[in-house]
């Protein structure tokens, strides 16, 4: 038994995080490929189904990853985001959530043929779009940072609530179809609610104090934190169940909101992150994979297809137009999100909650929730998964040109070098805090931004979508390090780079890494005050043709001229690093900093 559960659960990480490096590499929605991984071992195949072989720890372990990746979504969250559109993102967590809520259940009753005391506990579930499903997708798409902020608040408020409000509807129903139970049984649900939102806040508070004070050591505040997403979902799972998502929710805001001022909780947020990362790969295949071949059957039975075609085409876009009248957002914006509403890992594992209870009392039609659930959210990744980037890209609401480069330190080489970038139709952005070294770029029309690139602030002043590699280019090579450290996170280690230190040549090169190499641009001399001495004094940047195949190296180029980057026949570039060899095709073209 315990070789099965060990041997399931590596399987499982493993086709997990496989289903998310081939989703990047083939550009799908990490979703779609991790749902489908699930289906093959699982109901189709028939290779393995996780929840008989994890037996009662399935249950748990689902909710406890949920919980954290609830946390990592509530906790990232900052109020600056949504500057501007802030009456959107109340709007439609509120009032689109309460239209979402009754037109899921008019449709569960009118249109797959539940009753409306399953439809209304169905349809309080269906109004979640929680960040397992939206953060994927909106880091595929790369969407206006506006719009973005939009989905990316709905998904992370309304989760924890979806639950909540079947969780009323079934309190409510029993209040009335059982005569021993009167309205004071409500009260508990809104007292177990409030508990929970106590129990967030205060253990939020707790760990932003015990962080700023000093009382956490470095190399333990991580463990301790997720230590206390744990208890403190806990706590209120044990006060009343379906609860506990709430108060993790609760706690993210919290310290999100005190993070500000407690500049160490933010250091965290990185661990959490890759946890994230891995548990939501984990938890998509084992749900898919612990589906029976009855669901997958019953999922394209008219009625739930119908239901689906419903929540696709009418709940969702009324529910978002209609919350939103007389709000910030435009017509293109509207559309986008009125259609954007994937469902993921809380709907299917509090669907199959209900499945079972409602089951146990006998209720009609409660067999199909996990069929219809699955339906949902199955059709939903895809169609969204597939849709959001060319819809984006079709209402201006996405990123449509090549991709950009952010180039750090405003220079005569660096400017020079972005005029050269945005000949080829690469969009270009020089960051620096000096309005006076950028002159020379605002007044060749290069776009600019003066400001701290390292301050916290810079995300909300400027918007980084358009751009995927970053060029640390200032003459301060502790700082360059510095920006490249804080900025791999997000660019990835693979698009970020910056210029060697000025006595590079003079230290022992064994002693540095082959990866850091990768990473350090040009050439051993290609230093700052030396590129900008050479275009102070005639030298400009060219473009060599290449006719045939070569693999060459640094020592074959003449010593006067730099290599700076290869535009490949696809027009794609790459920048030259100290690695020592170029790979050229035919086609190519070597771009240089050379004399005349």
């Amino acid at each position: 038994m315990e070789e099965i559960v060990l041997v399931s659960m590596v399987v499982i990480l493993v086709l997990g995080i496989f289903s998310q490096w081939l989703a990047w590499r083939i550009q799908w929605p990490s979703i779609v490929i991790m749902s489908i991984t699930g289906l093959l071992i699982g109901p189709i195949f028939g290779l393995m189904n996780p929840q008989e072989a994890l037996g009662d720890l399935y249950s748990p372990l689902i909710s406890l990853a949920v919980a954290i990746v609830l946390f990592e979504g509530s906790s990232s969250l900052d109020i600056r985001e949504i500057k501007g559109i802030s009456k959107s993102v109340f709007r439609i967590v509120t009032l689109g959530a309460f239209l979402a809520w009754v037109g899921g259940a008019l449709a569960a009753h009118m249109i797959a043929g539940l009753s409306l005391e399953i439809s209304f506990i169905i349809g309080g579930l269906f109004v979640v779009t929680g960040p397992t499903v939206i953060i994927p997708l909106l880091r595929n798409a790369k969407l206006k940072p506006r719009t973005a902020a939009v989905l990316k608040w709905e998904g992370i408020i309304v989760d924890p609530f979806g639950p909540l409000l079947a969780l009323f509807a079934y309190e409510v129903i029993k209040v009335l179809t059982t005569p021993e139970l009167h309205l004071d049984y409500l009260l508990k649900f809104f007292f177990s609610a409030l508990v929970a939102i106590v129990f967030g806040y205060i253990i939020g508070m707790l760990v932003s104090i015990l962080v700023s004070k000093g009382y956490l050591p470095e190399y333990l505040k991580s463990p301790i934190i997720l230590a206390f997403v744990l208890l403190c979902f806990t706590l209120a799972e044990v006060v009343m169940h379906e609860t506990g998502m709430l108060a993790v929710t609760v706690m993210g805001l919290t310290m999100a909101r005190t993070k500000r001022y407690v500049s160490a909780i933010g250091n965290v947020s990185h661990f959490v992150e890759n946890i994230s990362v891995l548990l939501t790969s984990t938890i998509f295949i084992l749900l898919t994979a612990s589906l029976s071949r009855e669901t997958i059957a019953e999922v394209f039975t008219l009625p739930i297809i119908g239901f689906v075609l419903v929540m696709l085409f009418i709940v969702r876009p009324a529910s978002i137009w209609i919350s939103t009248i007389g709000t910030e957002l435009t017509k293109p914006e509207k559309t986008l999100i009125g259609w954007v509403a994937p469902r993921g890992i809380v709907a299917l594992t509090v669907s199959g909650y209900f499945a079972a209870i409602l089951i146990e009392e006998g209720h009609e039609g409660a067999s199909m929730l996990t069929a219809l659930t699955f339906a949902l959210v199955f059709i939903t990744v895809c169609a969204h998964g597939f849709t959001l980037g060319p819809l984006a890209k079709a209402l201006k609401l996405g990123n449509t040109e090549a991709p950009g480069v952010l180039i750090v330190g405003a220079s005569s080489f660096s400017i020079a070098f972005a005029e050269y970038l945005r000949k080829l139709d690469i969009p270009v952005l020089i960051s620096d805090s000096s309005g006076g070294r950028l002159r020379g770029a605002v007044e060749k029309g290069i776009p600019t931004y003066q400001g701290q690139i390292l301050a916290e602030h810079t995300q909300y002043d400027v918007d980084l979508t358009p751009y995927e590699t970053i060029l640390s280019m200032t003459g301060d090579v502790s700082y360059n390090a510095l920006v490249s450290q804080s900025y791999a996170p997000e660019f990835g280690y693979n698009n970020t780079f910056s210029l060697p230190a000025g006595n590079f040549k003079r230290i022992n090169q064994d002693n540095v890494s082959h990866s850091a190499k990768a990473h350090i641009l040009f050439a051993e001399e290609a230093i700052f005050t030396e590129l900008n001495r050479k275009i102070n004094t005639g030298y400009t940047i060219q473009e060599i043709a290449i006719t045939e195949k070569n693999k060459i190296t640094k020592d074959h180029i003449p010593q006067d001229v730099i290599p700076l980057f290869i535009i490949k026949e696809n027009k794609n570039i790459q920048f030259i690093t100290l690695k020592k060899k170029l790979v050229l095709d035919e086609g190519d073209q070597l771009v240089v900093l050379k004399k005349g």
